[in-house]
C-alpha cells in the first residue's frame, strides 16, 4: 500500500507539472498530425492497402510513432530530475524505491494517452472512421499502453545514464524510424525479400496488425498473441535492466 501512495503522490507531482506546461504534449502530436496530413492528401493516392480508407489503416502506425516520440521525453524528465539531484533527494526520504521509477513510467502512460487521443481526433477530422465495439475499444486501449509501458521502462535506462539531453534522447530514434519498416504505411508484401522478412518479424508490425483488426470490429487472430508477446517481453527485460542500472547509481 505504501509503494501505490507514494507511486500516486508522485506521478500527482509529475501530472501537475505537465498541466501547467504542455507544451510536450503538443509537440508529441504535432509531427504525428504532420504525418497523417503528407501521407493521407500527398501518398495516400499512390498507396494501395486494400482498405476503402487509406486513413483506417494508415493511424495505427501513426499513434505507434507518437507514442515513441512521447517516451523520449520520458528519458529526458528523468536525465534532468538525475542532475537536479532529485533521485538522491528521494533516497533519503521514506518513499518507497518502487514509486521513484514507476512514476515517469506512468507519467508516460498518462500524457502519450492524451496526445494519441488528440491525434485520433485529428484523424477523424480526417475520415477516420473505427467499428470497434465495445471489447475491441478496451483491447485495443490496454495493447497501447502496454506498448507505451514497455517502452517507457526502455527510456528509464538512459535517462539515468546518459551524460548529456542528446544522449538520453538518442535510444528513440530507431524506435520512431522501426514503423517505417512495417505494415504501418504499405502492405509488407510489396518490399523487398530482405526488408519484408524483416518487416512481418518484428513488433511493431505484430501490434499495427492487432490494432487494425480490432479497430475494424474484425478479430485479429495469432497478431494479438504476438503483440502481446513483444510488450511483456520487452516491459519485463526493460524494468529489471532499469533497476538494475537505478540501484547502481
Amino acid at each position: 500500500m505504501k509503494t501505490l501512495r507514494d507511486t500516486a503522490a508522485l506521478l500527482g507531482r509529475s501530472m501537475r507539472h505537465i498541466a501547467r506546461s504542455p507544451d510536450t504534449i503538443i509537440t508529441v502530436t504535432i509531427m504525428p498530425i504532420m504525418m497523417m496530413l503528407l501521407f493521407v492528401y500527398v501518398f495516400g493516392g499512390a498507396i494501395e492497402t486494400g482498405a476503402a480508407n487509406y486513413i483506417d489503416s494508415l493511424w495505427p502506425g501513426i499513434a505507434l510513432i507518437a507514442i515513441a516520440t512521447g517516451v523520449s521525453y520520458t528519458a529526458v524528465r528523468i536525465f534532468f530530475d538525475k542532475q537536479k539531484g532529485l533521485f538522491a533527494r528521494f533516497r533519503s526520504m521514506p518513499v518507497a524505491r518502487p514509486a521513484i521509477l514507476w512514476e515517469p513510467v506512468l507519467t508516460a502512460v498518462v500524457s502519450n494517452a492524451v496526445s494519441v487521443a488528440v491525434i485520433g481526433l485529428a484523424a477523424a477530422l480526417m475520415g477516420f472512421r473505427p467499428r470497434a465495439n465495445l471489447a475491441g475499444w478496451l483491447i485495443a486501449a490496454g495493447v497501447l499502453a502496454l506498448f507505451t509501458v514497455a517502452l517507457a521502462w526502455l527510456a528509464v535506462i538512459p535517462g539515468l545514464v546518459a551524460k548529456s539531453v542528446d544522449g538520453a534522447t538518442a535510444f528513440s530514434y530507431p524506435l520512431i524510424f522501426l514503423p517505417f519498416i512495417s505494415s504501418a504505411f504499405v502492405p509488407t508484401a510489396t518490399m523487398p525479400g530482405p526488408v519484408r522478412a524483416f518487416a512481418e518479424h518484428q513488433p511493431v508490425t505484430a501490434i499495427i496488425d492487432t490494432l487494425r483488426a480490432l479497430l475494424a470490429g474484425q478479430p485479429p487472430g495469432s497478431a494479438v498473441v504476438s503483440a502481446l508477446a513483444w510488450c511483456v517481453g520487452l516491459a519485463a527485460v526493460a524494468h529489471g535492466a532499469a533497476v538494475m542500472v537505478y540501484r547502481r547509481l
